[in-house]
């Protein structure tokens, strides 16, 4: 295989690659030669040789009034190939869950450490309802998000106008904050006694995220209508024998 086949292969093709082989002359080349190398009429050229400085595998220097084109270390194909896999890696979660909403399949993801517990925590304002269901475990949150974390999400929270609707156990609160507000649109109960609230998950749309111990350290959001629809109805019965804050 020679090496316009393999440049082939990685999407530098026919035009673009007689351009950049032409253009790979040391200390550069004039648009007008490079396009003479490569056997194309020069607007054809040029307009090929912007694709592949935006590509970043070419570079224009002006030299008085002539423009030249300097070839750049291949090496950055292997640069943009990572940035691109890295871009794909965080797309991917959310474009996974939309093909399974709209093919009626349910999703789930599972997302570990400290990071995962961020991406899941955020997934919750993702979907543009006007109130979240949840359960709090104040003890874990303090650990991982941490309370700035927090902080910053119940203000970014309210600020869209999102209520949440939130059950705690009292015993696990370790400070005096997140109250009923209306404010920071925010309505509190506390479970009874009995029932020991010990992580931390929030039901929005068809989705329900868990949050784990920093111990455990993950975050997880199923995508499913009819698991969304039974936590709902179990947090309703909770919440209707849980006593306001």
């Amino acid at each position: 295989m020679d090496i316009e086949e393999k440049l082939a292969r990685i999407g530098i093709s026919g035009t673009l690659c007689r351009l950049y082989l032409a253009a790979a002359a040391p200390g550069g080349a004039s648009v007008t030669d490079v396009a003479a190398r490569a056997g194309l009429p020069r607007t054809t050229a040029h307009d090929g040789l912007v694709r592949l400085e935006a590509e970043g595998l070419v570079r224009f220097v002006d030299r008085g009034r002539r423009r030249f084109v300097v070839a750049q270390d291949p090496g950055v194909l292997l640069e943009r190939l990572e940035a691109r896999r890295q871009m794909l890696d965080d797309v991917m979660p959310a474009l996974r869950s939309l093909y399974y909403h709209h093919s009626g399949r349910p999703s789930v993801r599972f997302h570990p450490g400290a990071e995962g517990i961020r991406t899941a925590l955020w997934d919750t304002l993702s979907g543009g309802d006007a109130m979240l269901r949840a359960t709090l475990s104040m003890r874990e949150l303090m650990v991982e998000p941490g309370l700035q974390e927090m902080e910053r999400y119940l203000k970014e929270r309210a600020r869209r106008g999102v209520w949440l609707r939130v059950i705690r156990s009292e015993h696990r609160d370790d400070a005096p904050i997140w109250p009923s507000s209306e404010e920071e649109k925010r309505e509190l109960r506390y479970a009874p006694p009995e029932h020991n609230i010990a992580m931390t998950s929030y039901i929005y749309g068809n989705k329900v995220c868990i949050i784990s111990s920093a111990r455990e350290s993950y975050g997880l959001i199923i995508d499913s209508a009819e698991f969304a629809a039974h936590q709902a109805t179990l947090f309703d019965a909770l919440w209707g024998v849980s006593r306001p804050a």
